[in-house]
C-alpha cells in the first residue's frame, strides 16, 4: 500500500479556506496528482482541505469519491502552559520549554503531563489513532503492537487531505516517535505530500516506511513560489513572522 499525506494549500484561517495563492497551489497539485493511479480519497472536513481534494477529485473526475472523516480536522486542541501561557497549542511550543521537557522526547509520557491531560490531549491523540487504524484496516493492514498485520496485503494507493499538525500525529502513531518532536523539528508547506509505503518483509507482518516528507516538486516546476505557512524566521526580527 502507498499512503499519501498532503497538507491543504495556503490557507485563510478566518475563513477557513484557500487563498488565491492556495488555490494555484492546489490546482497545481491536481495537475501532478490526475496522472498518478490513487485507489482512494479521503479528506478532513475543514474548508480549506476539503477545497484541496476538490482540485484533485475533479481534475480526477471522481468527486463522489471523496470520504470525509472527522478526526482528519487539525490536532487544534489549547492546553495552558506551565509557563503560564494560556491557548497554547502542543504544536506550537518555545524551543527553550519543550526542550527542557524529557517527558516531551518520551511515546509514553508526553501526552502524561499535567497540561496535557487537563487539555484532553491524549483523548483526542487517541481518536485520532483510532480513525487512522480502522482506515488501514479497511484498506487491509490491522493495527498489531507497533507494527501492522497484512490481513489484505496489496498496492492500492490511499490518498488523505489533512493538515500539518495532523499529519505529524499520524506519523507519530505509525513510528513510534511523540508528536512533539515532530511537530517542531519538521515542517509540511501548503500542498506538501508525504509519501509512505507498506513493507511485508515478513509474510503477513508490515512496516510504514516514509519514502519522501513534503514534496513540493509540483511547485518549482512550475516556478510557484511555496507558501510560508507553519514556518517561523530563520533570523530574530526580520519582519517575516515571529511569534
Amino acid at each position: 500500500m502507498r499512503l499519501l499525506l498532503i497538507r491543504h494549500g495556503d490557507p485563510n484561517y478566518q475563513l477557513d479556506c484557500l487563498t488565491e495563492k492556495g488555490k494555484r497551489e492546489a490546482s497545481l497539485l491536481a495537475e501532478k496528482f490526475k496522472k498518478e493511479k490513487i485507489d482512494y480519497i479521503y479528506s478532513s472536513p475543514l474548508g480549506r482541505a476539503k477545497e484541496t481534494c476538490l482540485y484533485t477529485a475533479k481534475a480526477m473526475g471522481r468527486e463522489k469519491d471523496v470520504v470525509i472523516k472527522d478526526f482528519l480536522q487539525e490536532f487544534h486542541y489549547p492546553v495552558d502552559l506551565p509557563t503560564g501561557k494560556k491557548n497554547s497549542l502542543i504544536w506550537d511550543l518555545l524551543p527553550e520549554y519543550w526542550t527542557e521537557v524529557p517527558e516531551m522526547y518520551d511515546m509514553d509520557e508526553w501526552c502524561e503531563q499535567p497540561f496535557m491531560k487537563e487539555g484532553k490531549i491524549d483523548e483526542y491523540y487517541k481518536w485520532v489513532c483510532d480513525g487512522f487504524d480502522e482506515i488501514l484496516k479497511n484498506h487491509g493492514y490491522v493495527r498489531e503492537g507497533k507494527y501492522y498485520r497484512a490481513e489484505n496485503p496489496n498496492t492500492d494507493t490511499v490518498a488523505i487531505f489533512c493538515h500539518f499538525g495532523l499529519i505529524c500525529v499520524l506519523l507519530s502513531h505509525l513510528f513510534s516517535v511523540p508528536p512533539t518532536v515532530l511537530t517542531h523539528a519538521f515542517c509540511s508547506a501548503p500542498t506538501a505530500v508525504t509519501t509512505l509505503y507498506s513493507e511485508e518483509r515478513r509474510k503477513g507482518k508490515a512496516y510504514f516506511r516514509c519514502a519522501s516528507f513534503g514534496d513540493i516538486s509540483h511547485l518549482y516546476v512550475a516556478g510557484e513560489e511555496p507558501s510560508f505557512s507553519a514556518r517561523f524566521c530563520e533570523v530574530y526580527g526580520d519582519g517575516t513572522r515571529e511569534d
